[in-house]
C-alpha cells in the first residue's frame, strides 16, 4: 500500500493515513518538522519547544479528517501550530504566579531612555538590544494569551490582520480590535512602570 512517500502529495499521504496506513504519517512529520519547529520556537520558551512541537503533531494527526486540502497542508498545519502555541500560553496564564520583583533597575533606566525621546545612539547598541528583549519578554508575560499572540504575530512577525486571523481562526474584525487593545495594554504596562 505504501508508495515512495517523497513522490506522493500531502493529500495522497493524508488519504493513506485515513485509509488505515498510519505509518504514512511519518512522511508528513519529516516534511513539516522544520516548519513546525520554526513556528513553535517563535512563540514558546525554549524549554517547552519539544513538547509543544509534539503536541502540534498529535493535534494534526487527530484532525486529519478535517483537512480539506483547499489552502494546502502546510498552511493548515501552520494554523494548528499557532493555535497550539496560543493554547500553551492560555494554560500558562491560568497557572502562573505573579513575580514579586518585576523590573530591575537596569530595565527601568533603559525604559526611561527610550521613552524620553532623546535620540541616543547608545540605546541601539547590542547590550541595550538584549535588555530591550528581556523587557519585552517581561511585558509580554504580563499580557493575556490572546494579547500576547496578537502582538507577536502582527508586530513582531509582521503578519497582516488577515494572515493572523487565518492562523488563529478568528475574524479579521476580532483581530483588528484585539490588536488595538493589545497595543494599548502593552503601552500602558510599559509606561506604568516608568511612572511607578
Amino acid at each position: 500500500m505504501q508508495n515512495d512517500s517523497r513522490k506522493l502529495s500531502d493529500a495522497e499521504i493524508v488519504r493513506q493515513v485515513l485509509d488505515g496506513y498510519v505509518n504514512a504519517f511519518e512522511a508528513l512529520l519529516v516534511r513539516y518538522k522544520d516548519l513546525v519547529l520554526k513556528i513553535v520556537k517563535k512563540h514558546v520558551p525554549y524549554h517547552d519547544v519539544e513538547e509543544t512541537t509534539q503536541e502540534v503533531f498529535v493535534r494534526v494527526y487527530q484532525s486529519l479528517l478535517t483537512f480539506k486540502g483547499k489552502s494546502g497542508f502546510g498552511r493548515w498545519l501552520s494554523s494548528i501550530a499557532v493555535r497550539t502555541c496560543y493554547d500553551y500560553w492560555r494554560k500558562a496564564y491560568r497557572s502562573r504566579e505573579v513575580p514579586i520583583s518585576s523590573l530591575t533597575e537596569k530595565h527601568q533606566e533603559w525604559l526611561e531612555k527610550v521613552i524620553s525621546d532623546e535620540p541616543e545612539q547608545s540605546v541601539y547598541e547590542k547590550g541595550f538590544q538584549n535588555e530591550a528583549r528581556e523587557l519585552l519578554d517581561w511585558a509580554l508575560g504580563n499580557l493575556s494569551a490572546e494579547d500576547r499572540m496578537i502582538i507577536e504575530l502582527m508586530y513582531l512577525e509582521g503578519l497582516s490582520g488577515k494572515e493572523a486571523a487565518d492562523l488563529l481562526g478568528w475574524s479579521i474584525a476580532k483581530v483588528k480590535v484585539r490588536s488595538f487593545r493589545s497595543r494599548k495594554k502593552l503601552q500602558k504596562l510599559l509606561t506604568g512602570w516608568m511612572e511607578g
